[in-house]
């Protein structure tokens, strides 16, 4: 068994796929009308048959409650492995990215935290 897709509720699954792709790096692997939503799948350029990241719509009841509790908390909805935290963190603050957690190392890890614009708090984790 393993991971084949996890997903994120994004606010705007436009501005989600243009945040994802143009600022993070990440690939547009599928979209599917599904009414006024999509199916919109993107992935790593390094892995592009890996696991896919579902930019899901927010709109369930629930979610947003949810959603809004984590980055109150600021708990990361997701973490995503890097290479290098620190070399991302320059690179992305570069781009205008908001951390809320500079790098940080915890143990066996180096981890920031970014606002991902749509609602979210991403983790990326270097493994040390």
């Amino acid at each position: 068994m393993r991971i084949h897709l996890s997903s994120v509720f994004v606010d705007d699954q436009d501005k989600a796929l243009r945040f994802y792709t143009d600022v993070l790096g990440f690939v547009k692997k599928t979209e599917v009308p599904l009414g006024k939503d999509r199916w919109l799948t993107v992935v790593s350029p390094q892995d592009p048959e890996g696991t896919q990241l579902l930019l899901e719509p927010d709109g369930h009841p629930a979610v947003k409650p949810y959603k809004t509790a984590l980055v109150e908390d600021g708990i990361p909805a997701t973490s995503f492995a890097v290479d290098d935290v620190q070399a991302e963190f320059r690179r992305l603050s570069g781009l205008g990215v908001r951390f809320t957690q500079d790098p940080v190392e915890m143990g066996p890890v180096i981890t920031a935290v970014l606002d991902d614009t749509c609602g979210n708090l991403i983790q990326i984790a270097q493994q040390i």
